[in-house]
């Protein structure tokens, strides 16, 4: 018999709106930077995927260089969707970028019409699809326009080709401009992904501020800083199979500090006195942002999932946790 997903899926997670725009998000997004290459377990890709859908994570995030290598992420996505996910397409936010380096040459790169345009459609060849729900520029490009980035992204909506689009890794001033520039075309910007965690902590000035007043929803990526707030770097030793220690992703062993680990012990010890994990304590801590609609997850397991979605489901934090929490991170 093939998988079917849990009936009762949507009833404890929650949808919040991406800004003003009538697309909701999982609170929980799952996505597919890291364990969905070529060489990763393709039985294991399939069983992190359902579970997330059995457990009302709708939002799944990709990027045209995902993988290693790139592109694999998408195409082992498209056969993921095949086998499992056709039916409920309709059901389901698949977002894609490009930005980053992705072929040789001139136009493999950055954020010119003809790169962009070109790049989606290989994506969505990959997939297998016809269209995305968002699509991202993934990085300011400071040698083309950003007139005509905007008016790519525009184009790309109005020929199908995505539902909606966003920005990934624009600051504050950057994202108000572009904003701009895309309301002036028609095609509002939506949504920004950014970097956001306990110990990274730029878009709070900048950012956040700017989103709110734009109406546009934040999705916050690496919200558990690669795992260092996690009981993944808890011990004495820096595991062997982690991604600090395979050079993956932005955690590198020089990261993994004394005054860091001290931190994140710390943090364990007050999420515990609460009842929850250190990884749930982070992303309630992101959450509570009004600006951020969803926290966007890596996972190598479906217990990571599970423990995630787990998080959404308790109380906000409130008042005394988070000055708690301020106090921990005032060591840094």
């Amino acid at each position: 018999m093939s998988w079917q997903p849990a009936e009762g899926r949507y009833q404890a997670m929650p949808y919040p709106r991406c800004g003003r725009s009538g697309l909701r998000l999982s609170a929980v997004s799952l996505g597919l930077w890291h364990n969905f290459g070529g060489a990763d377990d393709v039985e294991r890709q399939r069983e992190i995927v359902r579970t997330a859908f059995d457990h009302g994570v709708t939002s799944f995030d990709l990027a045209n260089n995902y993988g290693p290598p790139p592109g694999s992420a998408e195409s082992n996505f498209g056969r993921i969707l095949e086998l499992d996910l056709r039916p409920w397409r309709d059901q389901i936010v698949v977002a894609t970028k490009a930005g980053y380096t992705m072929w040789p040459g001139p136009y493999g790169d950055w954020g010119s019409r003809k790169y962009l345009v070109a790049s989606l459609d290989q994506s969505l060849k990959r997939m297998g699809l016809d269209y995305v729900d968002i699509f991202y520029h993934h990085r300011p490009d400071p040698g083309t326009p950003l007139e005509e980035t905007m008016a790519a992204l525009d184009f790309i909506v109005r020929s199908g080709r995505a539902l909606y689009v966003g920005l990934s890794n624009y600051d504050g001033e950057q994202t108000r401009r572009a904003a701009q520039i895309l309301r002036q075309l028609g095609t509002p910007c939506i949504v920004n992904q950014s970097r956001y965690s306990m110990l990274v902590r730029q878009v709070e000035t900048g950012l956040l501020p700017v989103l709110e007043e734009e109406g546009i929803g934040g999705v916050a990526f690496s919200p558990l800083a690669q795992g260092l707030l996690s009981d993944r770097y808890l011990g004495s030793a820096l595991p062997g199979d982690s991604r600090a220690a395979g050079g993956v992703g932005f955690l590198r062993p020089e990261h993994i500090t004394e005054e860091r680990l001290g931190v994140a012990r710390a943090l364990d010890a007050l999420a515990r006195e609460g009842g929850q994990s250190l990884a749930q304590l982070a992303l309630r801590w992101v959450r509570r942002q009004p600006a951020i609609a969803s926290v966007l997850i890596g996972a190598s397991k479906p217990a990571q999932v599970l423990e995630a979605v787990e998080a959404m489901r308790m109380a906000p934090l409130d008042a005394g946790q988070i000055a708690a929490a301020e106090a921990i991170l005032a060591r840094q």
